[in-house]
C-alpha cells in the first residue's frame, strides 16, 4: 500500500513575525521553520498503518529548496521516500494552485496510491482548503478533520470531529484523509533515523515537468494588504469591596462598552 503524506514548511509557532509592508509578505530573515504541526500527526499515522498493513510511506511537498529540511525531518521520522514538488513562487496562499499541483502529482507519478493524508490545515496559510480540493480534483473520497482511522484492505472507516460528537465516515480506498490533533502521538527522530535521512536522495519534481500549463498555476489570489493584528490595550483592574467593584464593572459595561 503506498501512502502519500503531504507536508508544509511553516513559520515556527512561537516565532515573532515581521510583515515587510513593501511586499505584503512575512520577513523569512531570521525567522524559525518547521513541519507544521496538524501534518506531523498526519505522518505517524502514515507510519503506523505501513506498521500494521505493510507498503510504503512517501513524504511529499511542494515549495522551494529550503522545504528540503522538513522532508529530511520525514525521513528522520520513518518515511520510506520523499519527493519535492519545486515551486518557485513563495507562498501564494491560493490553495486551489497548491491543490492542482498536488492532484497532478498524484495522477503522473503515484497513480496507485491508496491513501493521500495531509494536516488538517497548515499553521501558514492556515485556509483548511487543500485536501479538499485535492480529493475534488483527483475525484476519489475523503474525510477531514480525523481523529480515529481504521484501514483495511480497500476500505478504511475514519471518525471525524464535529461539534459535541464524532461522525463515522466509511471510505473507499483510495481516498484522502486530513488529521486533526489526537488522532495520535507523532514520534520523535532518533539519531539513527537523522543520520540515515541525510544520506537519503531527495528527487525533486518541477511543476513543466507534471505538464501544468502557465495558466493553472497563476495565482488567483492576491494579497492586498498584510498587517500584524492591533496590539491590545491592557486589562482594567478593579479594587475595592464587592459593591464597589460590581459599580465599577457595572458603569464600564455601560458606559464604555456599551454592551448593557
Amino acid at each position: 500500500m503506498d501512502i502519500l503524506v503531504f507536508v508544509k514548511r511553516v513559520p515556527d509557532t512561537e516565532s515573532k513575525i515581521r510583515i515587510d509592508p513593501a511586499t505584503n509578505s512575512v520577513v523569512e530573515e531570521g525567522l524559525n521553520f518547521i513541519l507544521s504541526p496538524y501534518d506531523e500527526y498526519a505522518l505517524e499515522e502514515a507510519l503506523r498503518i505501513k506498521a500494521a498493513k505493510g507498503g510504503k510511506v512517501v513524504a511529499v511537498t511542494a515549495g522551494r529548496e529550503e522545504s528540503l529540511v522538513i522532508l529530511r525531518k520525514c525521513l528522520a521520522m520513518g518515511a520510506d521516500e520523499a519527493v519535492l514538488i519545486k515551486d518557485p513562487l513563495p507562498e501564494t496562499y491560493d490553495g486551489l494552485r497548491t491543490a492542482r499541483t498536488i492532484a497532478r502529482f498524484v495522477q503522473s507519478k503515484f497513480p496507485g496510491a491508496k491513501l493521500l493524508l495531509f494536516g488538517k490545515q497548515s499553521v501558514g496559510a492556515d485556509n483548511s482548503q487543500v485536501p479538499s480540493m485535492v480529493a475534488e480534483l483527483v475525484g476519489i473520497g475523503q474525510a477531514n478533520v480525523v481523529v480515529k482511522i481504521e484501514v483495511e484492505e480497500d476500505m478504511a472507516t475514519a471518525y471525524r470531529e464535529i461539534e459535541g460528537a464524532q461522525e463515522k465516515v466509511s471510505l473507499t480506498l483510495p481516498a484522502v484523509v486530513s488529521a486533526q490533533k489526537g488522532l495520535n502521538e507523532p514520534r520523535y527522530e532518533t539519531l539513527k533515523g537523522i543520520m540515515m535521512a541525510k544520506k537519503k536522495e531527495i528527487p525533486v519534481v518541477s511543476i513543466e515537468e507534471l505538464g501544468l500549463k502557465p495558466e493553472e498555476v497563476a495565482p488567483r489570489l492576491a494579497i492586498l494588504k498584510m498587517d500584524l493584528p492591533p496590539v491590545r490595550k491592557a486589562g482594567r483592574v478593579v479594587t475595592g469591596e464587592a459593591a464597589e467593584t460590581a459599580r465599577q464593572i457595572v458603569e464600564y459595561l455601560h458606559a464604555e462598552a456599551k454592551v448593557i
